[in-house]
């Protein structure tokens, strides 16, 4: 007869409860009045009483994760960053939009739970949830012994916003003529790392400790965590600048997340020359010899998030997005379109 404890199958309950104890003060931290109880329990509680003058309110959600970047936060030893990229992901989705975001949900997964090392990857949440203005309002973390290998780790996270109903940003209003504004991404955010450990460390044989001359260590380059848009984004909105449409540029690139938005009949045309010179991938283009067109399906090339709104108030939202530490600037049109096409002028005739 067995004596084995769950220690014994590799499942610590005291380091997961060590792990609580490290997390709990600056978890709390991220809680506004409107969070009710503190971190532990199971479920947790977020008021809506400061919405009373919704006439319609709706919650709207998000789930999202960081992908195969944890392989090069994994690989690089650093991991301070991706609780970033976890929460960006979810709360630019949900902003798009027009929702304001209310807290925060994570789960993290791990073969072999390092208290320290996941530490690290909260206090990354945690600043992710401080730039989007959101409660951390609990989480999961799962020690899964066999089911990954030693030392690898999963995030996914679920963000919840609310607006009014009559408030909702869709798209519909979208209109040919309409000029898109387009805002600095910080890298390749949190798309696309399947091809990006492919050229980099399959093809061209690199490590994430080599120099990319002119533009740094390709590990910090590859790390750079996702820019998170919500203050621009909600600033534009207060400051009642009429926007008709909003695109998270996130995987699918150009190409297939810009049609989510579009009206029949409405096609985009963008120059790519507009487009910010982006540290991390320009480093990839001086040397991968990937098509272009590929690229700008895979990845944002520079420009993580987009408003298309009235030629008229282009300047307005430009002065309140520079404003709130983001580089914005007009990078293309709406167009007649019977296929809802995304044009990008120097790739495609």
């Amino acid at each position: 007869m067995s004596g084995a404890n769950y220690k014994d199958s590799g499942v610590n309950i005291d380091e997961g409860n060590r792990f609580v104890t490290l997390i709990k003060k600056m978890v709390e931290g991220t809680h506004s009045p409107d969070v009710l109880g503190g971190l532990g329990g199971f479920a947790g509680f977020y008021s809506l009483n400061r919405f009373k003058n919704m006439r319609d309110p709706v919650l709207v959600s998000s789930t999202d994760g960081v992908g195969t970047k944890l392989k090069v936060a994994i690989d690089y030893g650093k991991f301070n960053t991706v609780g970033i990229d976890l929460v960006a992901m979810s709360a630019n989705d949900l902003i798009v939009t027009g929702a304001i975001p209310l807290f925060f949900l994570d789960y993290i997964a791990t073969g072999k739970l390092s208290p320290e090392m996941m530490h690290s990857v909260v206090s990354g949440i945690v600043s992710g949830c401080e730039m989007a203005d959101m409660a951390l309002l609990g989480g999961e973390t799962a020690e899964m012994p066999g089911l990954y290998a030693a030392g690898d780790f999963d995030l996914a996270g679920f963000a919840v916003g609310i607006l009014d109903r009559a408030n909702i940003i869709d798209g519909s209003a979208i209109k040919e003529g309409d000029v898109v504004v387009g805002l600095a991404s910080s890298g390749f955010h949190s798309n696309g790392y399947s091809l990006i450990r492919k050229i980099f460390f399959e093809d061209l044989k690199m490590s994430a400790y080599d120099l990319v001359p002119e533009y740094g260590v390709l590990g910090d380059l590859l790390l750079t965590p996702t820019r998170i848009y919500v203050k621009s984004v909600h600033a534009a909105i207060n400051a009642k600048i009429p926007i008709n449409g909003m695109v998270h540029i996130t995987g699918g690139g150009f190409y297939d997340n810009i049609p989510r938005v579009l009206p029949r009949g409405i096609g985009m045309e963008l120059d790519k020359s507009l487009f910010p010179k982006i540290a991390p991938i320009e480093a990839l283009r001086s040397l991968a010899s990937t098509p272009e067109r590929e690229l700008h399906r895979v990845f944002n090339m520079g420009v993580g998030y987009i408003f298309v709104l009235p030629e008229a108030y282009a300047e307005a939202l430009i002065k309140v997005c520079t404003e709130n530490g983001d580089i914005a600037q007009v990078i293309g049109r709406t167009i007649k379109s019977d296929t809802q096409e995304v044009i990008i002028k120097g790739i495609d005739a």
